[in-house]
């Protein structure tokens, strides 16, 4: 007893003992920091694995809010001057990428496709667009965009021969039916002056989408996407140039500060920024994975229709989207495979 409180005493063991409790508050703290470590290493990875998703949903809202932007900038402009000014702007940002595009091997067989490409989109897709959202209101032209993976579906399957489900078929007429009765239960108001021929003008904007997805699937292969997206937005900057020249049109005069600013943000945020995000979302994720994400598109064009510019649906009109997005869930549903019963043994 005597001897152990000596030892423990004593000035060397104080000394090892202190060097002892250091060593124990060092592996301590070591453990604390590698947990630390540890943790920090988990959150970076799950943020690593949750910004493909994050990127994708915010290409799906800057899309879903160009029916909003194309419904302020129409309150200040002409439709034809604001697809113009809106290639126009998109094509101004491209120009940084024009040395890039030189190195891209062209091929003569591709001319047709890539011409099919631009007259479906952006030229006649953003005809029947701008007369839509003249006549319907920006909630409606959102629900018909939910149609765009059935037709595309159906196209592929006439030109493409494509094998179709029945399923899909299904999907299919349960959608045209939900926007059949969206457009019949509609009422006539003040931004929606025709909300049938408005909603029948975004469905023939959707055909056309459908024609330049076809042809996009054809030339993804060989030119890179952001090529392609140039492509149409030269194209579509001379294609539109010339109704600038109609005394119906002209070139604008005056500058309205909010149709102009909806402008700019259509040629950049949604032609460049929506593009952008899509394709980060693209490269990192399972593009069958990634293609569900369009369907978020008319949920945030409703949403965002409601919230910046005041419009409203009636019960019948939420029932009828509720049958669209039946719809198109029911085509978009995958079956799964029935696993043989085991053997009993």
């Amino acid at each position: 007893m005597y001897f152990s409180a000596f030892v423990f005493h004593h000035p060397l063991q104080k000394m090892l003992a202190r060097e002892d409790d250091k060593s124990l508050i060092s592996d301590h703290t070591g453990a604390c920091q590698t947990n630390r470590c540890d943790k920090s290493v988990n959150v970076t990875e799950k943020t690593r694995h949750m910004l493909p998703f994050l990127s994708l949903i915010l290409a799906m809202l800057l899309w879903a809010s160009s029916f909003v932007a194309l419904k302020l900038a129409f309150r200040g402009y002409h439709p034809m001057q604001v697809i113009f000014g809106r290639m126009f702007i998109a094509s101004l940002c491209f120009v940084v990428f024009i040395p890039a595009f030189r190195k891209v091997k062209w091929r003569r067989r591709d001319l047709k496709y890539l011409l099919i490409m631009a007259i479906c989109e952006p030229c006649l897709y953003f005809i029947f667009e701008a007369k839509a959202l003249e006549l319907t209101s920006a909630s409606q032209a959102g629900m018909i965009t939910a149609m765009l993976p059935l037709l595309v579906a159906i196209l592929a399957w006439s030109v493409l021969k494509e094998r179709i489900t029945r399923q899909t078929l299904t999907g299919f007429i349960l959608a045209i039916l939900g926007a059949c009765w969206l457009s019949l239960a509609s009422e006539t108001t003040a931004d929606a002056p025709n909300p049938l021929l408005g909603n029948f003008c975004e469905f023939l904007a959707m055909v056309c989408a459908a024609g330049y997805t076809v042809a996009l699937k054809h030339l993804s292969d060989h030119y890179p996407p952001l090529f392609l997206t140039a492509f149409q937005a030269f194209l579509g900057s001379v294609f539109f140039f010339p109704f600038l020249l109609m005394p119906s049109v002209g070139i604008p005069g005056h500058l309205e500060t909010t149709p102009f600013l909806a402008v700019v943000y259509l040629g950049t945020f949604i032609t460049f920024g929506a593009y952008a995000c899509y394709n980060f979302g693209v490269s990192r994720v399972p593009a069958s994975q990634a293609a569900g994400f369009v369907n978020l598109i008319p949920v945030f064009g409703v949403l965002l229709g409601i919230l910046v510019l005041g419009d409203r649906l009636n019960t019948e009109q939420w029932l009828a989207c509720g049958l669209v997005f039946c719809g198109v869930w029911i085509s978009s549903r995958r079956k799964v495979p029935v696993l043989p019963r085991p053997a009993i043994t």
